[in-house]
């Protein structure tokens, strides 16, 4: 085995097949919605893109052009996007609709069975601040997922805003505030518990702070949530993700929400909703998305935005691994039969179907090269001695 750099992968071509299907089915639900793929390089610039793009520096890859500027590999689609938009497209003020389907690159320290590289598929509305646009990419989600056959998935939506005001409102500063979130980001409830306790707060504020970890389900959640935090931020947080639910049961899709009010993201970009999508077969999220109305901003053109990117890797380790790949038929020929044989397959293929012309003295072994078709077709010797 030749190693390959650390956190990088082969595709198979039976995955690879999979991975196409999954993702012809979902570009073309995209675009029924009414969104444009764009394209972005696989470089851009550590001073604009990078540095807008909210991952860790040490996650970055980087590397230097001919004139010595600071390049990284795009770690996200997001902040490229922003990019293009608030330069290029995003001009009249009016909601912009942008798909994308590429590669990211995340380095990584160590093996751990995560990709340094993998594929995302997603949206971006720019433009619009209304809640009525988070409902539309959360249900396109949802849309997205249905089609790719994942019959069973949830969706955890929150609102960063509304963690923010809490912890402001209890703790008083950001220093506080940045480690507690961490606690929530990496899920560990435990450590956030035992923190909390370890704070000089009264008894009231502790409660208060580990309240939070149980403002999940339904719409008692946000009744909830509203009780917990009394300023007006939390309080208009709280309403934006009831707006939010009651616009997901519209569209039809509430059934698969469950609200989380202590949810965050490492994502430092995102300004207000969030959300992860879960399956029961996969450990991690096989996707997130939320509101990042301060991102373009950075680009010198401020407009809200929200969006979502879903893993390819992390779907379809969520669908099953099946193998889609379309039956390839095979002709196996001799020198004297090559015309005949150019023909029949140039025939075959004229009807979509996929044909491999193959020489006999190309092949080694017979026996264990036709069993890689389910049918091929011999031509040999002479014209007339046609064999199946």
């Amino acid at each position: 085995m030749f190693e390959k750099p650390l956190g990088m992968r082969d595709t198979l071509p039976f995955l690879y097949e999979m991975k196409k299907q999954v993702r012809s089915v979902m570009a073309e639900e995209i675009e029924r919605w009414g969104y444009e793929f764009i394209e972005t390089p696989t470089l851009e610039y550590y001073e604009t893109v990078g540095a807008a793009s909210a991952i860790a520096d040490h996650r970055l890859f980087k590397l230097l052009d001919q004139q010595g500027h600071t390049l990284v590999l795009r770690p996200d689609m997001t902040a490229p996007i922003a990019r293009v938009a608030a330069s290029r497209l995003y001009e009249d003020g009016n909601p912009l609709r942008l798909a994308y389907n590429a590669n990211v690159f995340r380095a990584q320290q160590r093996e751990g069975g995560r990709p340094a590289e993998f594929e995302q598929i997603g949206v971006e509305l720019i433009g619009d601040g209304t809640v009525a646009a988070d409902a539309e990419v959360i249900s396109l989600m949802a849309a997205l997922l249905k089609r790719v056959g994942l019959g069973r998935f949830s969706v955890a939506i929150g609102h960063i805003g509304y963690v923010n005001a809490l912890f402001l409102e209890i703790l008083g500063n950001e220093e506080r505030a940045s480690v507690l979130r961490r606690f929530l980001y990496e899920k560990n409830y435990v450590g956030y518990r035992e923190h909390v306790k370890s704070l000089p707060l009264s008894s009231i504020d502790q409660k208060r702070l580990l309240d939070l970890l149980s403002l999940r389900g339904g719409r008692e959640a946000i009744e909830a949530a509203k009780a917990l935090a009394s300023s007006g931020e939390g309080q208009q947080a709280a309403d934006e993700v009831a707006a939010l639910f009651a616009a997901l049961e519209t569209y039809g899709v509430a059934e698969a929400v469950k609200l989380d009010m202590a949810l965050v993201s490492h994502m430092s970009y995102y300004t207000g909703i969030l959300f992860e999508v879960y399956a029961e077969q996969v450990g991690f999220p096989i996707g997130n998305g939320g509101r990042y109305d301060e991102l373009l901003a950075k680009f010198s053109r401020p407009a809200p935005a929200t969006g979502f990117g879903l893993r390819v890797d992390r779907l379809i380790e969520a669908i099953g691994e099946t193998d889609v790949r379309e039956e390839i038929e095979c002709i196996v020929f001799s020198q004297e039969r090559l015309a005949e044989a150019v023909e029949l397959a140039e025939a075959k293929r004229a009807e979509g179907r996929r044909v491999v012309l193959q020489h006999i003295a190309g092949i080694r072994d017979i026996d264990a090269y036709s069993q890689r078709y389910r049918s091929i077709v011999y031509l040999l010797g002479r014209s007339g001695r046609e064999g199946q």
